[in-house]
């Protein structure tokens, strides 16, 4: 289990830099990115960019305070979904868009929904989870 964790930490922690990296360059016009980027849609950077940051939290409460790492992985995994059906109305009245968007947004949504997972696999693990 503590090969799991050590995973799970490395992944949030890199994946939640790279996120905040690139929304905050869409969102600042860093280094041309946003150029790069296409037609990218704000409120779905917005999203990343607050993922990103909740990535990084959990990744550093992981091993110190495995519940708020949890409920913070279950809080990204919301607003993604939310995100990701407001992203799907905006598509199908016309908006502009991306495909690469839709695909991204799918794979940040399963790789959410698995470190969830592994962070309430931890919580069982530590019998932090109460079983009705």
């Amino acid at each position: 289990m503590k090969a799991l964790k050590i995973v799970q930490t490395v992944l949030l922690s890199f994946f939640g830099l790279v996120t905040v990296f690139m929304a905050s360059s869409v969102i600042f016009d860093l280094f041309g990115i946003r150029e790069k980027e296409g037609n990218y849609v704000l409120f779905i950077v917005y999203t990343n960019l607050i993922c990103g940051i909740l990535y990084l939290l959990a990744a550093y409460t992981t091993w110190t305070k495995p519940k708020l790492s949890f409920k913070t992985l279950v809080v990204s995994l919301s607003l993604l979904i939310i995100a990701f059906v407001a992203f799907q109305f905006y598509i199908h009245n016309g908006g502009i868009h991306e495909e690469k968007t839709v695909k991204a947004m799918l794979f940040r949504i399963v790789f959410t929904a698995i470190m969830t997972g592994i962070g309430w696999l931890n919580l069982k693990k530590r019998n932090l989870i109460k079983e009705k």
